[in-house]
């Protein structure tokens, strides 16, 4: 039951009874919709290599939240990135009480397994609830009725021995897909990729970019100010509830992703692109800076999002819908590039990514990022200043990056970030003076304060 091979398994298949059915019983048991979309998602994902923001997407099809209300959708969301952040543990902890394994043709038991286990292991849900529903959920197809006393057995012996798993639960070893767990150990060594692994296995922090007078905003909504200038909240309040969404005066941005902008050295005044622009967290920063942004990105749909959050920010951008490589014409006195990349410094943040990339992908999306970078080299006015950035914690997507970047543009040059430039961090500067954050950077008292996403980030200069 490694998670890694979940690729092969048989696809999901809906269970066999009529939506009637499905309808009463789901009045009948509340939750039990909930659980069936929360298993049919984590097979869309680890079986299907679906991303879990696109399969939660209103535009999904088919849409796994169909007649569930907003607190069972939020119910939902908890159940599969808990699932996939300890997807190893989970499974493991299932094999030890399945002797013979699952049959192929009631594949999707496993899944149902899963949100069960996930509730029981590490949510604040009551055993009874969980085992129930779930076995309930077997009962309702045909071809997986036979195995209900088996999926409550299982449960039950998860319950009682919790403990004994959780500790047993290793989140490089168990959760961490072994071709990633392999590249962190020979890129940070064995201890960092342990702490790496361990803090991807927690709930993120939450941050924001505050406009302005950040202690009044710490007064209003708690939180700690962070040495980088953000704003680090402990809440499970929706957002668009909390005190000044509405007015546009802070947005969520983590902590690492807020730095490449401000390394811009932007002045009111200054033509500023930035690449891959939306949804525009960056975007925000350069315009808060008084910069004139042109917002690029080939997607005209994540560009309609860009425009919601600059018009609830009350800023103003020129929007581009284009592919970077085909640009011509322009020039910038800066350019900021957050091209495609792996995202594996967000894992905690979004853990589908350790299931749904493949060690494949690094070379196919550095060949974007270095198309990207040549062409902002090309846009660039002399002595003006471009920021590399992407939140993979893969060398081929940062360091080597901006190494072949330089052979290949002898007019270039890094131009070092200094550590009162990000906070005074300095154990996230490299000797280059090249930023490199790590998701187990910025340790805290509570550990659920602590942590960053993993980024990487160059300042470059055009020699004039």
């Amino acid at each position: 039951m490694d998670p890694s091979q979940g690729k092969s398994r048989p696809k999901h298949r809906s269970p066999m009874v009529s939506a009637d059915v499905q309808r009463r019983e789901a009045e009948r048991h509340p939750g039990l919709l909930a659980r069936t979309a929360a298993a049919a998602l984590l097979n869309d994902i680890v079986t299907n290599g679906h991303a879990l923001d696109e399969r939660l997407s209103p535009a999904a099809v088919p849409n796994r939240l169909t007649g569930i209300d907003a607190r069972d959708r939020a119910l939902v969301r908890s159940i599969v990135t808990v699932s996939l952040r300890r997807l190893g543990t989970i499974k493991q902890a299932i094999a030890k009480f399945i002797e013979r394994g699952l049959p192929r043709q009631a594949a999707q038991i496993e899944w149902t397994l899963i949100v069960a286990a996930a509730q029981i292991l590490f949510l604040d849900v009551p055993d009874h609830a969980a085992v129930d529903l779930a076995v309930r959920i077997v009962r309702l197809d045909t071809k997986t009725a036979p195995y209900a006393a088996l999926v409550n057995a299982v449960l039950r012996n998860l319950a009682r021995e919790r403990d004994a798993i959780l500790a047993a639960g290793e989140p490089l070893e168990h959760d961490t897909p072994h071709w990633l767990a392999a590249r962190w150990r020979k890129t940070y060594g064995d201890a960092p990729a342990h702490a790496i692994a361990a803090i991807n296995s927690t709930e993120p922090t939450l941050d924001l970019t505050v406009r302005s007078d950040i202690e009044t905003w710490q007064q209003k909504l708690g939180g700690v100010i962070l040495p980088t200038g953000s704003l680090r909240l402990q809440t499970h309040v929706p957002i668009g509830e909390l005190a000044g969404y509405g007015e546009g005066q802070w947005w969520v941005q983590d902590a690492a992703a807020a730095l490449p902008a401000r390394l811009l050295r932007v002045k009111p005044g200054m033509k500023v692109a930035d690449f891959c622009a939306a949804p525009g967290g960056k975007a925000a920063q350069l315009a808060a800076f008084g910069a004139n942004v042109t917002a690029i990105d080939r997607s005209a749909e994540r560009l309609k999002i860009l425009a919601a959050n600059f018009e609830r920010l009350h800023f103003q951008a020129e929007m581009i819908v284009a592919d970077v490589a085909g640009l011509k014409g322009l020039s910038f006195d800066a350019i900021l590039i957050d091209p495609p990349c792996t995202g594996t410094g967000t894992i905690r943040r979004h853990p589908d990514i350790a299931w749904i990339k493949k060690a494949s992908d690094i070379p196919a999306l550095a060949a974007v990022q270095s198309r990207m970078l040549d062409k902002a080299a090309e846009m660039v006015k002399p002595g003006g200043l471009i920021v590399f950035c992407t939140c993979s914690i893969e060398p081929e997507e940062g360091e080597m990056q901006i190494q072949a970047f330089l052979r290949r543009n002898p007019d270039m040059a890094r131009l070092p970030i200094e550590p009162e430039e990000v906070g005074g961090l300095s154990e996230i500067l490299n000797d280059l003076g090249e930023m490199r954050t790590l998701p187990s950077h910025l340790p805290a008292e509570d550990p659920r304060l602590a942590g960053l996403d993993g980024f990487f980030a160059a300042r470059l200069i055009r020699r004039g």
